[in-house]
């Protein structure tokens, strides 16, 4: 299909600006022909509200709304004033010119200051696509929200907004090894010429979400079911509405590899439903056990994407490992977090090229093993 030409065009011409991160640009390829939400957590500095503006700019005649939230933002800052001349006909309508309800691509930074005053028309906007205001409802044609922070929620009111956002990436500095790569690409990003690059528009994109409506799901559900019944008892909370969505992300993985039908290596996307820091290793180790079964030459690039473990930090890993376990008093879902855990580093052992150190980090996890079975 041509539509997934350009996307992949834009998603690759944004990758040469932005090393290492491959992985992020291509959940917001997804996220776009899923029409689903996306948030990147990550400190400052690491290029999120970059990337974000270099794909809006490769949507063409798309209108592009972005805004920091404080914690004093007024509704009339991200939706438009009350229109003047309508107010002194005593009519309440809200200029909606240059707002957010008339942008095709919404990337609200700082999301979580987000307060009382906006909250309640920000989750119907990031849910239903509407906009209401006393008497007034409008559709919005948002393709996408992408929300951003350098931290996660603390306060619990807060966590409705989070689980608006279907995806959720970890945006980090780039490995040092690769910063003289960053520093040449930054360079080129600041000279090139930014008239030259692939788009795409907005009514493409909207075919590739129709498009992506007639992809068969049923070829994992079963498989998939039963992934979530494992998350869940580990302790990561999977709500039936977000299972039902996150087929809508498995279609997208299969669209953005030109297939018709989902296979289990789309499952990768799980690895990105995560609602704290900590259940990212834990849902890393799952996932990747399922999809490194899959050796489907159409499978998209990020299922095939294994990075090479440090034995260093695998050893402290294990040890930690060890030390939590002996520790005692865990309830069952903590076990199973820790059983996850060590099954996640075992699979990520194998891919070890010292052949002395794999055997020594092997040897640690038997061990682990052994201690857990004699305590059943």
């Amino acid at each position: 299909m041509e539509h997934i030409e350009k996307l992949n065009a834009v998603l690759k011409h944004i990758k040469t600006s932005f090393v290492g991160k491959d992985e992020i640009i291509d959940l917001l390829g997804i996220s776009l022909i899923a029409r689903e939400n996306a948030f990147l957590l990550g400190p400052p500095g690491t290029a999120k509200s970059a990337i974000i503006r270099a794909l809006s700019a490769c949507i063409s005649d798309g209108k592009n709304f972005e805004y920091l939230l404080t914690r004093f933002t007024e509704p009339g800052e991200l939706f438009g004033p009350f229109d003047i001349r309508k107010l002194k006909e005593g009519d309440l309508v809200t200029n909606t010119e240059g707002m957010m309800p008339e942008a095709s691509m919404v990337f609200l930074d700082e999301i979580f200051n987000a307060n009382s005053a906006i909250l309640n028309s920000l989750l119907t906007a990031l849910n239903e696509r509407i906009f209401r205001r006393g008497k007034e409802t409008k559709k919005l044609p948002a393709l996408m929200f992408i929300g951003a922070s350098n931290v996660l929620p603390e306060d619990e009111s807060l966590n409705a907004l989070l689980d608006r956002f279907l995806i959720r990436a970890r945006c980090d500095y780039v490995d040092t090894d690769l910063l003289e790569e960053v520093l040449v690409a930054g360079w080129n990003l600041e000279t090139r010429n930014q008239n030259q690059k692939p788009a795409i528009a907005p009514a493409e994109i909207i075919e590739l979400q129709q498009y992506a409506k007639q992809v068969d799901v049923s070829t994992v559900r079963r498989q998939y079911v039963d992934l979530i019944h494992n998350l869940r008892n580990t302790g990561i909370k999977i709500s039936d509405r977000r299972a039902v969505k996150i087929q809508n992300l498995l279609a997208a993985s299969a669209v953005m590899s030109n297939r018709k039908e989902v296979i289990p290596s789309d499952l990768w996307v799980l690895k990105h439903v995560w609602d704290t820091e900590e259940q990212i290793e834990i849902l890393e180790g799952i996932i990747n056990t399922i999809i490194e079964k899959d050796t489907n030459p159409l499978a998209h690039p990020q299922a095939q994407y294994n990075k090479t473990p440090n034995a260093e930090e695998l050893i402290k890993e294990i040890i930690q490992l060890t030390e939590k376990w002996e520790s005692g008093n865990l309830s069952f879902e903590e076990q199973n977090v820790v059983k996850d855990k060590l099954r996640y580093l075992q699979t990520r052992s194998n891919w070890i090229k010292n052949n002395e150190h794999k055997l020594h980090i092997q040897e640690k996890i038997e061990s682990l093993w052994h201690k857990m079975l004699q305590t059943i």
